[in-house]
């Protein structure tokens, strides 16, 4: 994990509003998605678009950047893609600003 990619990708309010949301994806978006389990395989692209209330593209695009960060999993399911935070990245990168920081 490079540090200052992760800290380029949450240097944007709406990324790391996304983050948040994925802590906890059945509160936030329980009842808007159905048949792919929120906390295995993640949330769709479109459920995050519509919270975020941004255009497709925008919201893709800040997802590429938590995925290129390594703050976030892709999961493609058909033609849907999926995203669910990586908890074992997050504690690398609070583990840095702990002991390295």
């Amino acid at each position: 994990m490079d540090p200052i990619e992760v800290f380029k990708a949450l240097s944007n309010e709406a990324r790391l509003q996304i983050l948040e949301w994925l802590k906890d994806p059945k509160v936030h978006f329980a009842g808007l998605q159905e048949g792919v389990d929120l906390l295995d395989v993640g949330v769709c692209v479109s459920q995050i678009t519509s919270k975020l209330k941004m255009t497709q593209s925008t919201t893709s695009q800040y997802l590429s950047i938590l995925h290129r960060a390594g703050l976030v999993h892709a999961t493609r399911v058909g033609k849907w893609t999926y995203y669910r935070r990586d908890e074992e990245a997050i504690q690398q990168i609070a583990a840095y600003i702990h002991h390295d920081l």
